[in-house]
């Protein structure tokens, strides 16, 4: 399926690094010119280039937010039949959780969030999510918890999906994992999209679950956030038939 043009509101990921990048490069531009017009251009030449690369790490972050990051789900998402159970853990407001959706006219998709924005109450963040379903014209289920403690029954989804959640997915006992594993069933697929330098501890988490199945990968561009050194990683497993 194309990656179609979205129309929710997703906000921008990491805000805060995108500003630090964007204030960074045109600070280290005025020292550029500050340098030129003083008499010294090798430090104007230096500042320069360092300018440069920041604002272009900025337009690679601005890049995946707004469409890089669509673009790699669409593709790992292509792969469902349309009559699955789905789950987003951390869904947000529903950057996965609603082109999940989209491929699902037979199954059902489910994102489960704390959606504490800005220290606003819960049910705003909610309520944004449920605004983008329906500018995207699709139905999901939302619930409002902990993924370290998801309120379903054993085996009940035929895929489990994670785009960068929060550090709950990484905590010291590794209950999220646990959970996930716990809610997919026999012969379900696991997507975890997240940090390069967490994939390993992910992977070993699965691993000590059991999943033999189990295999980390890059992204590439599309999914990185300022360049190289900020890429994104994909964990995919499988729960095994037989236990």
């Amino acid at each position: 399926m194309a990656v179609s043009v979205r129309r929710g509101n997703y906000g921008f990921d990491a805000p805060w690094a995108l500003a630090g990048l964007v204030l960074g490069g045109l600070a280290l531009l005025c020292l550029a010119a500050v340098s030129f017009v003083s008499g010294v251009p090798t430090a104007g030449v230096v500042f320069l280039l360092g300018g440069l690369y920041t604002l272009a790490s900025a337009a690679s972050h601005l890049y995946t937010a707004r469409r890089g990051k669509f673009a790699v789900w669409g593709r790992e998402l292509d792969r469902l039949k349309g009559d699955e159970w789905l789950l987003d853990l951390g869904c947000g407001r529903g950057a996965v959780l609603l082109p999940a959706a989209e491929r699902l006219p037979e199954g059902r998709a489910v994102g489960i969030d704390l959606w504490r924005v800005g220290g606003r109450p819960r049910n705003h963040g909610e309520r944004l999510t449920r605004a983008n379903a329906e500018a995207e014209g699709v139905t999901v289920g939302l619930v409002a918890g902990d993924m370290r403690d998801l309120p379903f029954g054993d085996a009940t989804f035929d895929v489990v999906v994670s785009g960068l959640a929060p550090r709950g997915l990484l905590d010291g006992e590794g209950r999220a994992l646990r959970e996930a594993y716990r809610v997919l069933r026999p012969g379900g697929l696991l997507l975890i999209a997240d940090q390069q330098r967490h994939g390993p501890a992910h992977e070993a988490a699965l691993r000590g679950l059991g999943v033999v199945d189990v295999r980390r990968r890059d992204l590439g561009w599309r999914y990185w956030y300022g360049g190289p050194w900020a890429a994104t990683w994909m964990v995919e497993a499988r729960k095994p038939v037989t236990e």
